[in-house]
């Protein structure tokens, strides 16, 4: 009778599953964000920053607050503004928009505009040409929210080939209006 040797099968077995655990390395540490003035909560990849700035939205001077992580070159970061009234909110989102497509030096590749639990939401890819030194030209992906008197910009940023879309998706999705 001949005899079977395990050794082949457990070598295979045990690279196998070191390929396994290598591909499942945790590149992102998602942690949950809430708005410290502002009542959101969204997910991001890496331990967040945040800053505020005075902005001019088309004649309406606001205070901004980006909160943002980047992780491998990958920008994501929210952006909320709390305008004087809520009739400003759609002009406000078409500033946002506007803006963040220039500071790219971009053009939309795609918008389509749907609703995402009960509020209505446009989204955008966009893409500009690459940074100095990168190879592949930028993306962009984002979608604009106004709930009230705020509205807030969530945006994917980095290199095209460095965005990875189900990163991306695990971010938009994540965002929730309190």
């Amino acid at each position: 009778m001949p005899r079977f040797s395990t050794f082949p099968l457990l070598t295979s077995a045990c690279l196998a599953g070191v390929l396994l655990l290598t591909a499942c390395s945790p590149k992102y540490d998602w942690r949950e964000v809430h708005g410290s003035s502002t009542p959101f909560a969204v997910v991001l990849p890496a331990k967040p920053a945040s800053h505020t700035r005075n902005i001019n939205l088309d004649g309406i001077q606001v205070n901004m607050t980006m909160t943002a992580a980047e992780v491998d070159g990958v920008t994501f970061a929210v952006g909320i503004t709390e305008l004087p009234d809520a009739m400003q909110a759609q002009k406000a989102l078409d500033s946002m928009k506007t803006a963040l497509v220039r500071n790219i030096g971009g053009t939309i590749r795609q918008e389509k505009s749907s609703t995402v639990n009960g509020v209505p939401t446009t989204e955008i890819e966009a893409s500009g040409p690459a940074v100095p030194g990168a190879e592949q030209p930028r993306l962009m992906l984002a979608r604009f929210i106004a709930q009230d008197r705020h509205a807030y910009q969530l945006v994917v940023v980095g290199q095209e080939n460095a965005v990875e879309r189900d990163a991306a998706d695990a971010f938009f999705t994540s965002f929730k209006l309190k």
